[in-house]
């Protein structure tokens, strides 16, 4: 069964940073494509960024050179720096492992955390 438990979103205000992580069970971080998307009220979810099980990042465009995606497999833990934030990242974040290459299968979801910007 894929767990994935997010956790270290809050309020900040612009310009600020946070660092989300997410655990995951067994050794789903070393094996799945894992993601983190978000959601803002009255939006579609995006992603935000992605990382494959061998490490290859990429970003959608609004957050490049302002968020950076990594993980370690010996934590089972999937990380999301962000830095630089402004008010339009306020947003649901939700932690998501794929089994299928370069995320192209079906997605498992955390529950989400709360990130607010505030200008």
């Amino acid at each position: 069964e894929v767990q994935l438990m997010e956790s270290g979103g809050g309020s900040v205000q612009a310009g600020g940073s946070l660092r989300l992580s997410c655990a995951a069970s067994g050794y789903i971080v070393s094996t799945f494509c894992m993601a983190c998307f978000r959601q803002a009220p009255g939006k579609e979810r995006e992603r935000v960024a992605r990382i494959d099980r061998y490490g290859g990042e990429t970003y959608t465009d609004s957050v490049k050179g302002r968020f950076t995606i990594s993980k370690d497999n010996a934590k089972n833990t999937l990380y999301l720096q962000m830095n630089s934030l402004k008010p339009e990242d306020t947003a649901m974040y939700y932690c998501a492992a794929n089994s299928g290459w370069l995320c192209t299968g079906t997605y498992y979801w955390g529950q989400g955390t709360q990130v607010t910007v505030s200008s």
